[in-house]
């Protein structure tokens, strides 16, 4: 090959980029190419699997994405957790001490639920069961806020202070249980990413729902007419009836089979003697001119029944009378009127008297109230030394009163300052409704006396929550109870039929976030 030919080759192949030098290099180029490839996308996955478990440990997903949409309204995986939880909170402050016998497991937790077939339905988990729940309650809630937000109900300054004032607390309650934050103690007890953001929220949609519903509630107003129907379809419920009974249980006899196997019943001698018992109980009774029915009863039956007892008269709702339903319950019945029959065992004879039957037709009473408590021993039990010092302070309130003008208003601005009733204080220790037997055995006979409107008196009051005393002050007579009853009746049907019709286009849409629920 001629030099020329040679030197022509080289140009063509450095051209081409196939001559040696180049081609190492070009090589060369690669490797670092490849290389600067390598690394760019090595580091890339690892930012990646940096960034989701940052977003992870932030419980960015449990925020962030869509668990559930109900009518355009999305909810997170946090806000579904919150109303999921509760709803098993709920379920389980009725039902937790029969938990294993309806086969409700919580060794594992709540994140075993999906595991658990739940026996209040036909199938699904409890899980499911909990879920379905959560979403009723979120779909009421949703319905009852969007009400609000048409009609321009909203929640004022002090109502929101409130809440925020509530929420304050939680932090001293995490630190109570060995949190480091309320937000660490919300989140262990609710789920990933429920914060107090998430309890904010979920609370002023609460209690605006529940302000709404009870506007809409106190806007329906019922005529006197379907009042009384109304509770005519209740008295049987409602009605307290008083009777007086006695039973005469007729003597078992032994006696065996061809076995040998011996037994003990009543035989148609004892039965007849028992019979007789009674009718004498009842004759003598109904030849008595007592007119008061206990003392006349237990006149009869003392005549009868050698060293027998004296017997107490026994008040019960006209649903709960048993065997003496049908003839006691009867709208015929008047005060002295006396029955005998055979019980339904077939071993003995009722003597039964009627005495009264409260169908409810009375006045519940107003009245506001102080209520100062007595400190509790470790025990739970309150010595002599602490009503004494409850009633002193009580006392001294009483005294604070009668010093100022003594009108109704200064009475409940003590209660507001004194009330250790929570219940109550908030609004002057206003009580309205103040029915029969409702209250401690104190509170009543006050509220039930005869009193005129002003009328002042210091109480003692003990139930199983609290021993104290009430500093009380009668206002008057408030509304007939059986109304008050209609009323509450019917507007819950009302009520929840009115809310059954605005929940009707909330559909419930389960999302993506779903997953991170429970």
């Amino acid at each position: 090959m001629s030099a020329s030919t040679e030197r022509k080759n080289r140009i063509a192949a450095k051209e081409a980029g196939t001559d040696k030098k180049t081609l190492a290099q070009l090589e060369e180029a690669e490797k670092r190419a490849k290389s600067k490839r390598k690394w760019t996308f090595g580091t890339i996955a690892v930012l990646v699997l940096i960034a989701v478990i940052i977003l992870l440990d932030s419980s960015f997903l449990y925020r962030a994405t869509t668990a559930v949409t109900i009518g355009d309204e999305k909810y997170s995986p946090s806000e579904v957790d919150y109303y999921y939880v509760q709803q098993f909170y709920n379920f389980y402050e009725t039902y937790g001490s029969y938990a294993s016998y309806i086969g409700l497991d919580l060794t594992y937790g709540l994140s075993d639920l999906k595991n658990q077939d739940c026996t209040f339905t036909e199938e699904g988990s409890w899980r499911d069961y909990f879920l379905d729940a959560a979403y009723t309650r979120m779909q009421t809630v949703q319905a009852c806020v969007e009400y609000a937000n048409e009609n321009g109900i909203t929640l004022d300054e002090e109502e929101l202070a409130e809440i925020d004032a509530d929420l304050a607390t939680l932090k001293d309650t995490a630190k109570e249980y060995g949190y480091s934050s309320a937000n660490k103690y919300l989140a262990a007890n609710y789920g990933e990413g429920v914060n107090t953001k998430t309890i904010r929220k979920v609370t002023i949609d609460e209690t605006l729902a529940a302000k709404a519903s009870s506007a809409y509630v106190d806007s329906i107003e019922y005529t006197d007419e379907q009042l009384a129907e109304e509770y005519a379809t209740l008295a049987d419920t409602y009605d307290v009836i008083e009777y007086i009974s006695y039973f005469v249980e007729a003597e078992s006899v032994e006696s065996a089979d061809t076995d040998g196997n011996t037994s003990s019943a009543p035989t148609e001698e004892t039965l007849a003697a028992a019979k007789a018992t009674a009718g004498s109980i009842y004759s003598a009774y109904r030849k008595s001119d007592k007119k008061i029915t206990v003392e006349r009863f237990n006149e009869a039956v003392k005549s009868a029944v050698a060293d027998a007892e004296t017997v107490e008269s026994t008040e019960a709702s006209a649903a709960n009378l048993g065997e003496f339903a049908e003839w006691v319950g009867s709208d015929a019945r008047v005060d002295g009127d006396v029955y005998m029959f055979e019980n339904s065992s077939e071993t003995g004879y009722y003597v039964v008297a009627f005495i009264s039957r409260d169908r409810n037709d009375y006045a519940m009473k107003q009245v506001r109230h102080i209520l100062i408590k007595a400190v509790a021993s470790d025990d739970g039990t309150y010595t002599d030394e602490a009503k004494a010092e409850a009633l002193a302070k009580a006392e001294e309130i009483l005294a604070e009163f009668n010093a100022g003008d003594k009108t109704e208003d200064s009475f409940a601005a003590l209660a507001v300052e004194y009330s250790e009733d929570t219940g109550s204080a908030a609004d002057g220790g206003l009580m309205e409704t103040v029915a029969k037997g409702v209250t401690v055995e104190e509170f009543d006979a006050f509220c039930f006396a005869d009193h005129q409107y002003g009328d002042t008196a210091i109480v003692y009051g003990e139930s199983s929550s609290y021993a104290g005393y009430h500093v009380m002050f009668y206002i008057g007579d408030g509304q007939r109870y059986c109304d008050y009853i209609a009323e509450y009746n019917l507007s819950a049907e009302d009520a929840n039929e009115w809310l059954e019709g605005l929940m009707a286009d909330l559909t419930v849409t389960e999302g993506y976030g779903k997953r991170f629920v429970g």
